[in-house]
């Protein structure tokens, strides 16, 4: 997922509603530029108002799911090292949150951003710490046990390193950050009681499964034995473990899920998702908030817009012999607002069922589509030849994967919206609007 790791400080910065780098202190102690219009009574009453925390939430899919909790009324905590990611994406979640709430200022929510490492503990610790409630001076019973407490009512996980090839060459980086990270995040997270926990998986946990040819259900990648009964009415018994898995990348993912399946077994006090995202591209609507990563793009829609832009001269399709229509890879795209939209869903659907211990969901369109479809919607919708090439399949890709998403829908009640046509379509409107914007 968009990356918000690396080496981040120790003294974590801290932007806030359009303010200067600070020092971490309490929150709404300065007087914010969006705030000036606003009774600051109002606000004050806000500091002791639940948040939820967003690691990486600067990155592609942390920035819109970001803005989806805004417009939904949630007070945000963002925390990106920007290691692949601008704090300029920030400042423009702000501007557009502002004009959401133009005409209703008293119910804006607050979003904070800290510069810094999920994986550095002083760092974590001193954030934390600013969201913590004072325990009362007496403390009951059944509090006696309880160290911290926070207006942190829930956690959205985006701090991973995503790229497929580099985790190939690079092992050891994303099973330190990816693994070991989530490990010592989740250890300071239960210190201070918040155990509500939304993690980005991927649809790699599946493997070769995903080569079947059929949409992948859930249960074929599980963390426990498995009885269900298949589309053909056939009962099946999957054990837990994964089948293939072609990259660190995609072990990372289904270590995690491991890891915080036994965590939430261990103490039935978490609830905990898994999100198994597929391929999600596509943009706010608004042409606003896009892709924008710092490191070299490797997934297809990026590269698809570079090539649109003259950045690189030709498209490389890795791959035309796979066992597909075309030969081409075929995927489940998702437009990232429909995915987006999944994480609330996640939060609040399982609270109000007061449903504890970990799942998964796959969120997905169920709907593939090839490398080669997604050039054509996109030449459709831009009104321009993309060059293409082919060359070798790529080390670590699996011919198809597509999902089948029910479970969402069923315990969710969350499902995709957007075509592939409006993906491309949102798509063209950023890369027209950041082309205007470069005049």
């Amino acid at each position: 997922m968009p990356g918000s790791t690396g080496s981040g400080a120790s003294s974590p910065e801290r932007f806030s509603s359009g303010s200067d780098f600070g020092e971490v202190d309490t929150p709404f102690t300065e007087r914010s530029l969006l705030f000036d219009d606003i009774d600051l009574d109002l606000v004050q009453k806000s500091v002791n108002a639940p948040y939820i925390l967003v690691v990486g939430g600067c990155g592609f899919i942390g920035s819109h799911t970001v803005w989806e909790l805004a417009k939904a009324g949630y007070n945000v905590v963002v925390i990106d090292n920007l290691s692949n990611a601008f704090s300029s994406v920030f400042d423009r979640i702000e501007a557009m949150v502002s004009n959401h709430y133009e005409k209703t200022p008293e119910r804006r929510p607050c979003l904070k951003l800290y510069q810094a490492d999920y994986r550095d503990s002083k760092a974590m610790t001193a954030i934390l710490d600013e969201y913590e409630i004072p325990a009362p001076f007496v403390l009951s019973p059944a509090e006696s046990d309880l160290r911290k407490r926070s207006n942190i009512t829930g956690v959205i996980h985006f701090a991973a390193y995503k790229a497929v090839g580099e985790s190939i060459k690079q092992p050891l980086k994303y099973y330190a950050n990816n693994v070991g990270g989530m490990i010592d995040f989740c250890s300071l997270l239960g210190e201070y009681g918040i155990k509500n926990f939304v993690f980005s998986s991927s649809a790699t946990v599946y493997g070769t499964v995903a080569d079947i040819g059929i949409p992948l259900r859930e249960e074929y990648c599980s963390q426990q034995t498995t009885n269900f009964v298949d589309d053909d009415g056939e009962s099946k018994v999957i054990h837990s473990g994964s089948s293939g898995l072609t990259n660190p990348y995609g072990r990372t993912k289904w270590m995690c899920e491991a890891i915080l399946s036994d965590l939430a077994y261990a103490d039935p006090e978490w609830t905990i998702t898994a999100l198994r995202y597929f391929n999600p591209i596509g943009c706010d609507e608004s042409g606003l908030l896009g892709e924008d990563p710092r490191d070299a793009a490797t997934n297809l829609m990026p590269v698809v817009l570079r090539v649109i832009t003259g950045a690189l001269p030709v498209l490389s399709i890795y791959g035309d012999d796979y066992d597909t229509p075309d030969g081409t890879a075929v995927r489940d795209y998702i437009h990232v607002t429909d995915l987006a939209k999944g994480h609330l869903a996640a939060l609040k659907s399982r609270a109000d069922r007061g449903d504890h211990g970990f799942r998964v969901y796959n969120l997905g369109s169920g709907r593939g589509s090839s490398v080669l479809e997604v050039v054509d919607a996109m030449e459709q919708v831009c009104g321009r030849k993309i060059p293409t090439r082919i060359v070798g399949r790529r080390e670590g890709d699996v011919g198809s994967c597509v999902a089948k998403a029910r479970r969402a829908e069923e315990e969710l009640g969350w499902r995709t919206e957007k075509t592939l046509e409006m993906c491309c379509r949102d798509v063209w409107h950023y890369l027209s609007g950041a082309a205007l914007v470069s005049l």
